[in-house]
């Protein structure tokens, strides 16, 4: 189903990040207004292509503004016109937080919604131990690849979206990674969704924004 939601347009922004100036857009649906929510999204992996313009960081930053919340994508460290180098996740992790408490500041509220896809999932479900998001969406967590170590699971809602024809990420192991959980996160499998989701991005949207809007 199409929809009639018109994205905002990006906006250029500058954060303050730990390893220096860290590259973002903000994308406001209601500019002028105090939110109830914003959003943050984490890109994929950065020595493989990922940036804040992948196409399932847009999906995401899109479903959070249908669901009324501004965003921000940010490229991390060593990414674009960020600063700095990457740093196996460590320094990530850093460079989420840092954008997670720019937002909360930048839009006066402190509920946040926090996403990631592939690298940046594990990113985000380790930065919600700190940043206490209000919802986290995981989008192909790296199980058994970044993700190998167990996990502290967030204290709010968690939902998890992985395509079934993911030629990157197991969903077999995925699968048994949500059931390991006392209180599993909400498993939504994309079907014929590869990992970059080409021809199921409406899908994905879909996904996230029902979650989001319950």
């Amino acid at each position: 189903m199409q929809s009639s939601f018109r994205p905002p347009a990006p906006r250029p922004v500058v954060l303050d990040g730990p390893a220096g100036a860290l590259e973002a857009r903000i994308e406001d649906p209601s500019p002028g207004t105090v939110p109830a929510v914003c959003g943050v999204v984490c890109h994929p992996h950065p020595l493989y292509g990922g940036t804040m313009q992948n196409k399932v960081v847009h999906t995401l930053a899109r479903a959070m503004q249908e669901a009324g919340a501004p965003t921000v994508r940010f490229n991390f460290r060593g990414v674009g016109g960020s600063a700095g180098h990457y740093d196996a996740g460590a320094g990530e992790l850093e460079d989420a937080l840092a954008a997670c408490a720019w937002a909360r500041a930048h839009w006066r509220c402190d509920a946040l919604w926090l996403a990631g896809f592939s690298f940046g999932a594990a990113v985000a479900l380790e930065a919600a131990a700190v940043a206490k998001p209000a919802a986290l969406v995981t989008v192909a967590p790296p199980v058994g690849r970044i993700i190998v170590a167990p996990v502290t699971p967030p204290s709010c809602p968690w939902l998890v979206v992985q395509g079934d024809r993911d030629e990157l990420v197991d969903v077999v192991s995925v699968r048994r990674w949500v059931g390991e959980f006392a209180v599993p996160p909400r498993l939504v499998e994309v079907p014929e969704a590869e990992h970059f989701f080409h021809g199921r991005l409406g899908e994905l949207r879909a996904a996230v924004l029902a979650f989001l809007s319950a």
